[in-house]
């Protein structure tokens, strides 16, 4: 059973299971928050295939800052780390 991390949380189970891989607290905050959190579907194509608006929508999706100045390499970095 997942614990209860609070309202700022909207799935717990992923929030942990993402914690237990070792992600930052903020990271995994930030994917666990996402709209369709939790949802199961096919393999994405690596982000180097992504458009660069559909990395900017990503990027928006789980909250990353700054990302309207960032490039096509710099979303990717940024989508891939904290």
């Amino acid at each position: 059973m997942s614990k209860n991390h609070g309202p700022h949380i909207k799935n717990d189970e992923q929030y942990e299971a993402l914690r237990d891989k070792g992600m930052s607290k903020t990271k995994a905050a930030r994917i666990a928050n996402t709209a369709d959190s939790g949802e199961k579907g096919g393999q994405s194509p690596p982000y180097e295939e992504w458009t660069k608006d559909e990395l900017y929508d990503q990027a928006q999706k789980v909250g990353i800052e700054g990302r309207s100045k960032m490039d096509k390499k710099a979303l990717i970095k940024a989508l891939r780390s904290d």
